[in-house]
């Protein structure tokens, strides 16, 4: 249970989008957006998780029209990679950071369906809101009864918005798990076999969604 929550969360931030909000995230301060992102979760699945279990790409798009727009994609595919992202060229960190946010959000589409609102509570700021970074702290409550702490990383952009980059689940961060991750990977198959083993990733979380809802 606890595993499905933690694709859950990670979901919550890291996928790919292309719609816009209906909002202008600048005028939201990180809190605020991320109360918005779980409750519009909530309203969107709730109620529709057999159709969503049977469509997965459905679930994709929803994903997509409500989380990308507040999460720096670019900036966290940097932080991954690490020290090869001196290496890599300009198309390849391109090529990374679009086929791992894929590859993240076809592989926690599932967990994501069982998300239920009020599951997620913002806690209030900390102190007055610092203009370059900060931290948004939430509890989760896990069908068990417990609570999880899940924090996230904001950071402005040059345009003046708040953007989340980093989630941190019980003191682990998202981007130093994978940051592992993919230095051993590079040092073994090299940035282009990493990208095209995420590229085929996303695919395969699909179908292998597909044919466990065929078996329910």
């Amino acid at each position: 249970m606890l595993k499905r929550w933690m694709l859950l969360l990670m979901a919550m931030f890291f996928g790919a989008a292309c719609a816009a909000p209906a909002f202008a995230a600048a005028e939201q301060t990180p809190q605020q957006i991320v109360q918005s992102i779980a409750d519009q979760l909530g309203k969107a699945i709730q109620g529709h998780q057999a159709e969503l279990r049977q469509n997965p790409e459905q679930m994709i798009k929803i994903i997509d029209g409500i989380i990308l727009p507040h999460f720096d994609t670019d900036y966290a595919a940097l932080l991954v990679l690490g020290r090869h992202a001196r290496e890599a060229t300009p198309a390849q960190r391109v090529a990374f950071a679009r086929a791992f946010y894929n590859a993240l959000t076809h592989r926690y589409a599932e967990g994501l369906v069982a998300y239920t609102r009020g599951a997620v509570k913002v806690l209030p700021a900390q102190g007055p809101l610092d203009q370059r970074r900060t931290i948004v702290r939430t509890q989760v409550l896990l069908d068990s009864g417990k609570n999880l702490s899940v924090d996230y990383a904001f950071r402005k952009t040059a345009s003046g918005e708040w953007k989340a980059y980093d989630v941190i689940i019980e003191g682990i961060s998202y981007i130093t798990n994978y940051r592992n991750q993919v230095d051993a990977e590079v040092q073994k198959e090299g940035i282009e076999g990493l990208i095209k083993r995420l590229q085929s990733e996303g695919a395969g979380a699909i179908n292998e969604m597909q044919q466990q809802d065929g078996g329910h």
